[in-house]
């Protein structure tokens, strides 16, 4: 399969973003609520995932129809984002996809709408505000871009699991970020972005930009969609630890994902998921 530009193969990722869906739809679903205007008929979702969102706003808009665009680089995320967000649109809600990559490709077919959303996509571009600028040339005169980015990452352990020194979540998230900035640094085109999202937006041409804080919370104990969420975190800080931390903190995290082993995270009563994201909405003057 393709890889993006940011060297990650979205497409085997269906079933984690997937995942991702279900943890926090009742939080999509509420942020979608709040991003919706009345006279809102059409939405593009960038980096449509596998279609939460999407979904969640064509349900917004069964009474009042409209369109949705789904737009992505991965072809099978994008036809199953599609699949999802169809059906269960109403009547009335005509659901697109187009498959394009914001980072390169020329987006005049995605044409342009009341709301384009881009959840967690524009941090992975190579140049940000070249792909906010892209962005805001999808947007309506009065309409908006919304941004979901930066915010705080998930957090799923106690501070001291009995296994390994305390602090462990801490430092598996700090060799992760050490892990993100030299995969920016390594991707062909890379330009830092050296301002907060809100400054960023304003700089591409968007007005009035506000930001609020939505926290998608599962206090422990936990089980089902979030007890998934905390084993994939933990799976995912371990890849990204590999050669930066201790091998007392690999064996650890080795620990806590043994299903075999007494410290398994799956099998604890004291695990949570937590995560705090950001939401930057900003206006294009009419």
């Amino acid at each position: 399969m393709a890889h993006s530009h940011d060297g990650i193969d979205w497409d085997a990722k269906i079933a984690r973003l997937r995942e991702g869906d279900e943890l926090a739809g009742p939080e999509t679903a509420d942020l979608v609520r709040d991003l919706l205007r009345p006279q809102d008929r059409t939405v593009i979702d960038v980096g449509s995932g596998a279609g939460g969102a999407a979904t969640a706003f064509a349900d917004a808009m069964w009474d009042t129809g409209g369109t949705v665009i789904l737009v992505d680089s991965a072809p099978e995320l994008l036809a199953e984002a599609a699949r999802n967000t169809a059906a269960t649109a109403g009547p009335d809600v005509r659901v697109l996809s187009v498959q394009a990559d914001v980072a390169r490709g020329d987006l005049s077919a995605v044409g342009q709408a009341d709301l384009v959303f881009a959840s967690f996509v524009v941090h992975h571009l190579p140049d940000q505000l070249a792909g906010l600028r892209r962005l805001v040339k999808l947007v309506r005169p009065g309409g908006r871009l919304a941004l979901v980015e930066s915010g705080l990452e998930p957090r799923v352990l106690p501070w001291d699991v009995g296994v390994g020194e305390p602090g462990l979540e801490s430092r598996l998230a700090a060799a992760r970020a050490d892990w993100f900035r030299e995969m920016r640094e390594q991707m062909p085109g890379a330009t830092r972005l050296k301002v907060g999202w809100a400054q960023a937006m304003a700089d591409a041409g968007l007005d009035g930009v506000l930001t609020w804080t939505q926290l998608v919370d599962r206090p422990a104990p936990v089980s089902g969609a979030a007890m998934t969420a905390v084993l994939r975190r933990l799976e995912w800080l371990r890849r990204g630890a590999e050669g930066r931390v201790a091998q007392a903190d690999l064996d650890a995290v080795d620990a806590l994902l043994d299903p075999d082993g007494p410290h398994y995270a799956g099998n604890r009563d004291d695990v949570h998921y937590l995560l705090a994201q950001t939401i930057h909405v900003g206006t294009l003057r009419p």
